[in-house]
């Protein structure tokens, strides 16, 4: 009976261990195999919007499932082609641009030296002049090239996994376990609703930046609709990117104040009105969690891992409330703090 009594006490003990031991496993896992799990992770996430959208045509307009799924898979090929086209363009502009700049920026340093000489600072000239042309503009550039050949790699690999899947859908039952189909429910809402709010927020950071005549529009606008699925930080560093842009082309002048007072209400009232109006309380997590999970996935999955943090966050707790001994970590990660009585 002693005996007994020793084992439950430990039992608790024995089960946090072995999850964590099993998390570390799990993370080796995903980071090893980030390659090929990251896009598949991406096309079963692309599987779960069209196969909502496609039933929501089919009971509201009457077109075949099929169809439906197509009509999706078509128009997620026309917006990569869009992007892959739109950062091209934004790339060649600034390249064929970058004398312009060059000169600009040197003007705004003599600029910046009268007016610390003024107030009695004394700055190198010189070493500010040779530290500014050494910057890696071009080398960023170049990377980011390379990043768009990655992006080309990786869209036609997701773009396979999703033929695979909806070929899978078509000769699967349509019989469900109830898991998960609360799990296609839910994360579909969510990204359905985030994928329609970082439309609105790249459409605004787009016209803004026309009204006043950047040249990089369209390519920021890409980047707002990515950054937009980042929580908490993605919208900041979206309202913030287009500085750098404008004080290169225009100088500080109100070209620039102007963008971010417009991209700031932009951005306040598509995510903190509208956005918070639909999603309501969202994935049901803790905004410290959020947090957490955002540097998790960073850092095993990189940028890609910021962006799906939250949903892969979502299933995970999904999955970890269907059984009794990990419930109370679901818990934790809605934010419901445990008392243990």
């Amino acid at each position: 009976m002693a005996e007994k009594k020793s084992g439950d006490i430990y039992a608790p003990i024995n089960n946090i261990c072995l999850m964590i031991l099993a998390g570390t496993a799990l993370t080796a896992v995903l980071v090893y195999t980030k390659t090929i799990v990251m896009p598949f992770v991406i096309a079963f996430f692309i599987y779960i919007v069209a196969n909502t959208v496609a039933g929501w045509m089919k009971h509201t307009w009457k077109v075949p499932y099929i169809l439906g799924l197509i009509a999706c898979a078509l128009c997620f090929l026309g917006m990569a082609t869009l992007a892959i086209l739109f950062v091209s363009n934004s790339i060649e502009t600034f390249v064929n641009g970058a004398d312009i700049y060059t000169e600009k920026l040197n003007d705004t340093l003599e600029w910046a030296l009268q007016t610390a000489q003024k107030y009695g600072i004394n700055l190198n000239s010189q070493f500010l002049s040779d530290n500014i042309a050494k910057l890696p503009v071009f080398n960023m550039v170049r990377s980011f090239g390379s990043g768009l050949v990655s992006f080309v790699t990786n869209t036609v690999l997701i773009c396979l996994f999703v033929i695979f899947i909806f070929m899978g859908k078509a000769s699967a039952s349509t019989d469900k376990p109830t898991l998960v189909s609360t799990i296609q429910k839910q994360i579909s809402y969510y990204l359905i609703i985030k994928i329609f709010v970082s439309i609105l927020a790249a459409l605004a950071t787009w016209i803004v930046l026309l009204l006043v005549g950047s040249e990089l529009a369209g390519m920021l606008a890409i980047l707002t609709f990515i950054l937009n699925f980042i929580p908490n930080i993605g919208p900041f560093i979206s309202t913030i990117l287009p500085t750098p842009v404008l004080f290169l082309q225009y100088g500080f002048d109100w070209h620039m104040v102007l963008a971010l007072c417009l991209l700031t209400a932009a951005h306040f009232i598509i995510g903190n009105i509208l956005e918070t109006k639909w999603l309501g309380k969202g994935m049901d997590l803790d905004p410290l969690v959020v947090i957490a999970c955002l540097i998790f996935w960073a850092l095993v999955w990189g940028i890609m891992g910021a962006l799906l943090a939250v949903p892969m966050t979502a299933i995970a707790k999904m999955i970890l409330e269907r059984h009794a001994t990990t419930k109370p970590l679901a818990d934790c990660l809605a934010g419901r703090l445990l008392v243990f009585k």
